[in-house]
């Protein structure tokens, strides 16, 4: 007997029409709740606010270590995680700050609420700030974010997928604020820990993967790495900027990503 073959494409479009149907119970929440539609607000006020500037998106690896960190005072910067503890060595702070996992949300939500700078974080990380003493400033932008339908969205106002890594979060966010030029580092996409993608773990002592041995310290709770779905989102983001007619650098010290042309961390700056 002949065996039919389903086309990959049919497959996939029956794969994206099942995601939409899971995620449509979080739809009116997500676009009418309160707090989402000062978000959508806030993020309608950015919607290319920053045309033509450039943006670095700093990332959280070792190499920051290597990095002169001071040559970023005066430009926009994206910062994500756990950034925030190196802030006083630096003597300033990030422009914004993204985080959307899970486990970090859950365990440092205190220390979110507290920073004074514009944060954007998952929707689905709202109940952990429910009960915090938030005014109106300190209350981060919530975006809508998901695991499932790979996209790069243009306008983070409606859904933004993940794509594995707050970094293609903070692709998508720059995008919609306009920049020209978007510049990485720290993004040294290299872990020493091994194991099954998404799968979470408990640090059982410093961490070697990023710039402080705190970052995700003994009894921090983290998931490990999907590289080959963050490169996926990678690969979605250079499209787009270049569609565009932009662009997307990657300035990390001795990084192993490759999606992005390659630049020298101090040739960007003058003398």
């Amino acid at each position: 007997m002949k065996q039919t073959t389903i086309p990959s494409s049919l497959l996939q479009t029956a794969k994206n029409t099942y995601d939409a149907l899971r995620r449509l119970p979080q739809v009116p929440a997500a676009y009418l709740h309160p707090w989402r539609r000062e978000s959508i607000r806030r993020l309608a006020a950015l919607k290319d606010a920053h045309t033509g500037q450039r943006a670095f998106i700093i990332g959280n690896g070792p190499s920051l270590k290597n990095t002169d960190l001071s040559k970023l005072r005066n430009e926009f910067t994206f910062g994500m995680n756990r950034i925030y503890l190196i802030f006083p060595e630096l003597g300033f702070t990030t422009t914004y700050l993204c985080v959307v996992n899970n486990l970090v949300i859950e365990q440092t939500a205190s220390d979110l609420a507290a920073l004074d700078l514009p944060k954007f974080l998952a929707w689905r990380s709202r109940r952990h700030f429910a009960q915090l003493p938030l005014t109106n400033y300190h209350l981060p932008t919530f975006l809508y974010t998901s695991y499932t339908t790979p996209k790069f969205s243009k306008d983070v106002r409606g859904r933004v997928w993940e794509g594995a890594t707050v970094t293609n979060v903070a692709l998508q966010l720059a995008f919609h604020m306009g920049f020209q030029q978007v510049i990485l580092i720290g993004v040294d996409h290299n872990y020493t820990a091994a194991g099954k993608p998404n799968t979470t773990v408990t640090s059982q002592g410093d961490d070697p993967n990023h710039f402080s041995p705190a970052y995700f310290g003994k009894g921090f709770r983290w998931q490990l790495p999907d590289l080959e779905t963050s490169e996926m989102g990678y690969h979605m983001a250079r499209q787009a900027y270049e569609a565009a007619g932009r662009e997307v650098l990657d300035a990390t010290v001795g990084g192993k990503l490759t999606i992005f042309p390659k630049v020298d961390y101090n040739s960007l700056f003058g003398k």
